[in-house]
């Protein structure tokens, strides 16, 4: 099975931070080519959720507390490497940041802004749409809350 790892900013060993930021951008700018400042002075502020297999970083959440970037709890950069997609690995990934937010935030009150087509997706993990879509780097996006 894949280790799960919950890290503050400054806990992250530079390949970690390494790691993150290549997977990040090999899915966000290059698979969705999407250009964006991925580097947005966040990542000091989160909580950084990430499953590793073999010491290699495979998929990947940032997680905030109320205030740091919405007015609730938030999951954020959700990805999982090309390769381990469609394994099941996206509901554990939600299900763990879920429950580390419970855990280090003491809330279950989260917003995200979600990719519009991965609506259902969230939806089996009983996030609702909120608002209507709209463009997020290029990207449509809708407001969804749990």
């Amino acid at each position: 099975m894949y280790k799960t790892v919950v890290k503050k900013f400054d806990e992250l060993t530079t390949n970690e931070l390494y790691s993150i930021l290549k997977l990040r951008s090999e899915v966000f700018v290059v698979e969705q080519n999407c250009v964006y400042q991925d580097v947005d002075d966040k990542d000091q502020k989160a909580i950084h959720l990430f499953f590793s297999d073999q010491n290699k970083i495979i998929a990947y959440t940032r997680l905030f507390n109320k205030g740091d970037y919405f007015n609730q709890a938030s999951i954020g950069r959700v990805v999982i490497q090309e390769k381990y997609r469609k394994k099941g690995l996206g509901h554990l990934l939600i299900k763990a940041s879920i429950d580390t937010i419970n855990k280090q935030f003491d809330t279950n009150k989260i917003t995200i802004s979600a990719q519009t087509y991965l609506k259902q997706f969230y939806e089996a993990h009983h996030f609702k749409q909120v608002g209507n879509e709209y463009l997020e780097d290029g990207i449509p996006h809708i407001k969804m809350k749990l």
